[in-house]
């Protein structure tokens, strides 16, 4: 094992931190290509459909792996599952410039193996952290992991332009895939799946994470008991609403801001990179403001609700009026507001998963984040699709917005938070 960290270091920080960086690599490999497809189109001769395609063709491996990778990672470990879905994605996010050269069935086939491996990203940390984490301090770790979403989304917003203009669009993908190796290799020889496996892992952390168990999910699945739960479709529902103005925005942003509101390519990935840096700021804030009221007594289903609201609410109003706006720096800002309350669901659905189920954590992140995939696929290719009929914004925002609130709705009615599944 790798210990280069002082004596008293806890070992379940090296795991929440290297998980971050995990969604860091994953959304920097995910990320490049939502700009690196304006020169790859002008390359191509792409219309706004076939981007839409190229773009959303992702989601489909995304959506075929999450469930078997919830439940390899539940029962053979996340350390091993998440270090081979960062091995395979880094792969194809190398291949990807040769895949498009080689035609477009190619590419969409390389895009869909990518996805594949990052598939296994959040099952696999999940899990991991059902293992690790106790609860007093999973809010702050999920929100610390999931920062590493707008934190990989910035660094490939702003670092991708520069990469075209030097080397060419080829460079974004085979410099962000090599990335992925060096990671494997700290976490191959730093982490190991549970607490007690851990050779360096001292009496007094190996005793604070004792109630959690071994905690192997080698007993089947309750797939009935599950899928018949409305707690777990609070969840499930919530995901998909979170992700399609997610993932829209994900792809769809840097042409917003270049087309939508006219700012030049070179300037696309400093402007957009302002609402990602919110909700990389908020989703620590709000992960530790929904421990800190854990600890200090209020119920725990009574703060997901709250920080649900929170999150569903700022997203769905600026996404319903930034449509509207002409401004960059109105646009923008609308934008930036939305990421820092949309952060919220860190303390809300986006934990809840180990309140109900922690024996079965990876597997119900399968279950939800493949519901929450399928917005990455239609929700993209439905904006590509409006945008290419309408070429409305507004329609596309407001849509999203919509999603939104409906998925808040469905939380607060159907939410719980006390274990369900043993």
């Amino acid at each position: 094992m790798i210990n280069v960290l002082p004596a008293d270091w806890a070992k379940r920080r090296t795991v929440v931190f290297l998980s971050f960086l995990a969604v860091f690599v994953c959304y920097i490999d995910r990320v490049n290509i939502s700009v690196a497809i304006i020169p790859m189109s002008e390359d191509l001769g792409w219309s706004m459909q076939t981007q839409g395609t190229v773009l959303s063709s992702f989601f489909v491996g995304y959506l075929l792996l999450q469930i078997v990778g919830g439940r390899l990672a539940d029962r053979f470990g996340g350390k091993i599952v998440l270090g081979a879905g960062v091995l395979l994605w880094s792969l194809f996010t190398i291949l990807t410039p040769l895949a498009a050269m080689s035609g477009f069935a190619v590419l969409i086939l390389c895009r869909i193996l990518m996805g594949m491996g990052e598939a296994v990203t959040f099952p696999s940390i999940y899990s991991i952290y059902s293992k690790w984490i106790p609860l007093k301090e999973r809010s702050r770790a999920i929100g610390f992991a999931n920062s590493g979403i707008p934190f990989g989304t910035v660094f490939a917003l702003v670092v991708t332009p520069y990469i075209v203009s030097a080397w060419g669009w080829q460079w974004a993908f085979y410099s962000f895939g090599l990335v992925g190796g060096v990671w494997w290799l700290v976490w191959h020889f730093s982490v190991t799946a549970k607490p007690q496996d851990h050779p360096d892992i001292e009496s007094s952390e190996l005793n604070e994470l004792a109630d959690l168990g071994p905690n192997e999910a080698s007993s089947p699945v309750p797939w009935r008991a599950l899928l018949s739960s409305s707690a777990v479709w609070a969840i499930i529902v919530a995901h998909f609403c979170n992700n399609w103005s997610l993932y829209v925005l994900l792809s769809w942003l840097p042409t917003f801001v270049n087309k939508g509101l006219g700012v030049d390519y070179h300037s696309v990935g400093w402007l957009t990179m302002i609402p990602h840096l919110g909700s990389f700021l908020f989703l620590n804030i709000a992960g530790s403001i929904a421990d800190r009221w854990i600890q200090s007594g209020m119920s725990i289903i009574r703060v997901r609700r709250i920080m649900q609201s929170i999150g569903f609410g700022g997203i769905a109003l600026s996404l319903a009026v930034v449509g509207y706006v002409e401004s960059v720096a109105l646009a923008i800002g609308i934008m930036a507001l939305g990421s820092c309350l949309g952060a919220f669901v860190t303390g809300g659905f986006a934990v809840n998963h180990m309140d109900i189920a922690p024996k079965y954590a990876g597997t119900l992140m399968g279950i939800t984040n493949t519901a929450g995939t399928i917005p990455g696929i239609i929700g993209v290719f439905i904006s590509g699709l409006i945008l290419e009929m309408t070429g409305s914004w507004v329609i596309v925002f407001q849509v999203a917005s919509g999603v939104t609130l409906f998925g808040l709705f469905f939380f607060l009615l159907f939410s719980r938070a006390e274990k369900l599944f043993d």
